[in-house]
């Protein structure tokens, strides 16, 4: 009787928790129209995450930020990197079989067996879709030999990119104290991730069919903003105890493209919320300016007016050939209510110059600043070298005087 006692009491406990975690993960559409509805008409932003950050993918700059400079961990969201190593090093058509380490593996999986038989390019969908460990595991195990493999390929590709507060242990996230990231590295990750066209088709699917053993498995994207709100077209969920809840979202309206990462959450609904708020938050108040036509209008300006009033003493005959240096950002997100303060200051060094002159020689330096924020430097070159008159110069340059005087 005491046996039966306690049996009854654990299927309620078992089956308790597991309508908490439904509860937890389901998707209320309703809820979610309700946020962006009052996302967009918000005067202003409200972050609960530990840490947030919205990149622009056109000029690699930080929108908004919160604690994105913070270490920490990031769970499922470093399956993106994982994605990557893979994308870049294998033959996705091959077929692998799957190992007792993968197959082990605990958190969110595809339910992979030991000897199963599955291609790469199902373990990237199962990975990218439903998060599976035992996929990410069979990734890295297939391709280095062991997950503490991987990872040393996972953090070369970091320093590859030129992150310094990113550190990889392992290829599915799950919680270690040496594994961890930044939200705004972790959106440069993305960033680069979403330039391989197989992995921004595969982030942006919403449903898929893959086959283990030649048997199809249907898998569903965890990410419940795609295919929901406006523009989003990516990129990967994340959840263990000590990341908390995280989301990596890309966006797409027009030609403005934005990564958001939300890190620490204590709930999905808070994730989803901030994320929501925060891509609503960029699209109503920012606006992609194209700076280079600034640029460009201030060079022909500065050309017209000053290409004539350079002098270089003791040159050989020379023609002045100008151009710009690097145009750092051709196109940048700029608050809608800041447009019409975009200033354009041009400051020129010293004109009356001596030979011989370098190619590359900065003759002027174009600065542009939203109102007292500067914003970049674009200096205005030499286009070509100008030598110095030698001693055969001047006797030719004698003769032309004797020849006229002579006249």
């Amino acid at each position: 009787m005491k046996k039966k006692f306690l049996l009854c009491i654990f299927i309620f406990l078992f089956i308790f928790q597991l309508q908490v975690l439904a509860t937890d993960d389901e998707i209320d559409y309703a809820w979610i129209k309700e946020t962006v509805m009052a996302a967009t008409t918000a005067e202003d932003i409200e972050i609960l995450s530990r840490c947030a950050v919205a990149y622009d993918r056109n000029s690699k700059t930080i929108i908004y930020g919160k604690n994105e400079e913070e270490k920490v961990p990031m769970a499922s969201t470093t399956k993106i990197m994982t994605a990557i190593i893979l994308v870049e090093n294998a033959n996705l058509d091959e077929e692998v079989i799957v190992c007792k380490k993968a197959a082990m593996v605990g958190g969110s999986t595809i339910n992979l067996k030991t000897g199963d038989k599955i291609t790469y390019n199902d373990l990237l969908y199962g990975l990218m879709l439903e998060s599976g460990n035992d996929a990410a595991t069979q990734i890295a195990i297939s391709l280095a030999g062991s997950t503490e493999e991987f990872a040393e390929l996972m953090n070369d590709k970091a320093k590859e990119l030129g992150l310094k507060s990113t550190h990889f242990v392992t290829p599915h996230g799950l919680d270690n104290e040496e594994h961890y990231t930044t939200a705004t590295e972790l959106a440069i990750i993305a960033d680069y991730a979403l330039n391989i066209p197989k992995i921004a088709e595969v982030v942006s699917t919403k449903n898929y069919i893959i086959h283990i053993n030649g048997y199809p498995k249907a898998l569903s994207n965890t990410n419940e903003l795609l295919g929901y709100l406006e523009g989003v077209n990516g990129v990967k969920t994340g959840f263990t105890n000590g990341a908390g809840r995280c989301l990596v979202t890309s966006a797409k309206r027009g030609d403005f493209e934005i990564i958001t990462a939300i890190l620490g959450a204590d709930t999905k609904k808070i994730r989803t919320k901030d994320s929501i708020n925060l891509i609503e938050y960029v699209y109503k108040n920012y606006e992609l300016i194209n700076l280079g036509e600034f640029v460009q209008e201030e060079f022909a300006k500065w050309t017209e007016a000053n290409k004539n009033r350079i002098d270089i003493d003791k040159a050989r005959k020379y023609e002045i050939k100008l151009k710009l240096g690097e145009i750092k950002y051709i196109y940048y997100p700029i608050r809608k209510d800041k447009k019409d303060k975009i200033f354009v200051d041009t400051i020129k060094n010293n004109l009356m110059l001596e030979a011989p002159v370098d190619k590359g020689y900065v003759l002027a330096n174009i600065f542009l600043r939203i109102e007292d924020d500067k914003i970049m430097n674009v200096p205005i070159k030499l286009d070509n070298s100008i030598t110095k008159k030698n001693i055969f110069d001047y006797f030719i340059e004698s003769l032309s005087i004797f020849e006229t005087v002579r006249f």
